[in-house]
């Protein structure tokens, strides 16, 4: 390779099935009424948490574990598309359900027609569905009566557990060293850690080179200054 030039960046893909999730005592609730599925008391159950607490990968992990699934944002789902949603699936998942901007009638329209037909809602937010600001009352109403659990932000050594995983995912040899470093100044969160070792593979790609903590200290450097 040439000095300066770029390598060429394969798209990762990221293990989303259900042995790629890592079960603490922050999501363990969570992951147990997923389990559970379709033995639920209610036709709609409901996941919240902080942002980067891992509601998405979960969501994934249980589509990939379970035929039928379809997960879509709240912020993509429109009136004319719920009945072909509904006929495909088992289980309609709706991530990032506090992003939707208006909406509450094709949501409104999913709630009644998945209970009408026997199928389920999966629904995941950074709050509680009856704590959204929904204008429509009967839909209020319908979100206040959701099996909302509550997954906790993840503590340190899960964080570390899944920065382990995610340096193996893309077959990086690291240290204890490293990971213990990485974490001390990253940002408590799946999402950041997912960024930061995007960018470790990146620049150990670009330099020929082991991701060491040298390397992680010029690469956390980097993305703080990115972020200011």
């Amino acid at each position: 390779m040439t000095g300066g030039q770029l390598p060429l960046t394969l798209p990762h893909r990221p293990a989303l099935g259900r042995e790629d999730f890592l079960t603490a005592a922050s999501n363990e609730q969570a992951v147990a009424w997923l389990e559970r599925w379709p033995d639920w008391p209610v036709h709609a159950l409901a996941l919240f948490g902080p942002p980067g607490c891992g509601k998405s990968h979960l969501l994934a992990a249980f589509a990939a574990a379970q035929d039928g699934v379809v997960i879509i944002d709240r912020a993509a789902l429109t009136v004319a598309m719920v009945p072909d949603l509904v006929e495909k699936a088992r289980v309609v998942a709706v991530d990032r359900l506090d992003d939707g901007d208006g909406g509450e009638d094709a949501l409104f329209h999913l709630w009644n027609l998945t209970k009408e037909t026997g199928r389920h809602l999966l629904l995941a937010g950074r709050e509680a569905p009856a704590r959204l600001g929904v204008r429509l009352p009967d839909l209020r109403s319908r979100l206040s009566s959701v099996l909302a659990i509550g997954i906790g932000a993840p503590d340190e050594s899960l964080l570390a557990a899944v920065l382990v995983k995610l340096f193996a995912d893309r077959q990086l040899k690291v240290t204890a060293d490293l990971i213990t470093y990485t974490l001390s100044r990253s940002e408590r969160s799946f999402a950041a850690i997912g960024r930061v070792v995007d960018a470790l593979d990146r620049a150990s790609l670009a330099a020929q080179r082991a991701v060491t903590v040298p390397l992680a200290r010029a690469v956390l450097e980097a993305l703080d200054t990115e972020e200011r």
